[in-house]
């Protein structure tokens, strides 16, 4: 088999994968998307420079759909808290563009860690201490919260994910009952995805070590052979949520960020 078909192959499967895990999870899936296309570009000889640029570009690309798929899909169920995704959509877009813009100037290795050490955490709670007092019973409207949702943009985009893993954690951590935490970061993921690539765009324009097809950091091979498969599948992802009780969600998440944390911590100190 030729190699480009390899690759197609493995981007085909790996937007599968995301697909289930955003519909189930609320996640857009780049926690998966990132390391694969990382590798599938050093496969095809892309400038170790800009490798790790183009895996975030593109995956951020790739959520666009699968966010609105995600959220579509959640909203049908009345699962998305469209007053809290109104409230933070625009903190939380302001933070991707910010995320975006700093990307290729601040290392991420100590955010990687930050971030894996919060989601082993809130990954310990959710498994072992499901009933345990969340820190309030609603989503708070005091004038320091708009930080949250602009740190999670900002940090979702400079690492190329959805937010998803993020928002989850925080709205469920503010009282929101599981199924409405997942639903509500599906539709917060698109306020990540959409200027976080944009910026990505903007960022490599022009670069000539970029490989054929990208439009800036943004390769369109990859969107292409990602994207219909993560659209195809969150559907399917979200289903299977709602199949689980609360209390066995929580759990299946907290494990999810579990594995996702340690993969965290090994490449931020590999």
């Amino acid at each position: 088999m030729p190699d480009w078909l390899i690759l197609v192959a493995a981007m085909l499967a790996t937007g599968a994968l995301a697909g289930v895990l955003a519909g189930l999870f609320g996640i857009g899936g780049g926690i998966v998307i990132v390391p694969v296309l990382e590798t599938a570009l050093e496969f095809a000889g892309v400038d170790p420079a800009i490798r790790m640029h183009i895996a975030v570009g593109t995956s951020l690309a790739t959520i666009i759909p699968t966010s609105v798929a995600s959220a579509r899909a959640h909203h049908a169920r009345q699962s998305v808290d469209l007053e809290i995704a109104r409230r933070w959509s625009v903190f939380v877009l302001t933070g991707a563009l910010l995320g975006a813009l700093i990307a290729s100037q601040v290392h991420s290795r100590v955010l990687a860690i930050v971030f894996a050490a919060l989601a082993m955490l809130v990954a310990v709670k959710m498994v072992f201490f499901p009933t345990v007092r969340n820190i309030t019973a609603e989503v708070p409207r005091r004038p320091w919260v708009p930080a949250i949702p602009t740190t999670i943009g900002t940090l979702s985009s400079m690492m190329g994910i959805g937010g998803g893993v993020m928002s989850v954690m925080t709205l469920s951590l503010f009282g929101q009952p599981i199924h409405r935490a997942v639903g509500t970061a599906a539709l917060l993921g698109l306020a990540i995805s959409l200027p976080g690539t944009l910026g990505f765009i903007a960022a490599g324009w022009g670069d000539p070590r970029l490989p054929a097809f990208s439009l800036g950091y943004v390769s369109l091979i990859g969107l292409v052979c990602i994207a219909p498969a993560t659209v195809l599948m969150a559907p399917l992802g979200a289903r299977i949520a709602h199949a689980f009780s609360e209390k066995r969600l929580a759990a299946a998440f907290g494990v999810f960020l579990a594995i996702a944390s340690v993969r965290l911590f090994y490449r931020a100190l590999g």
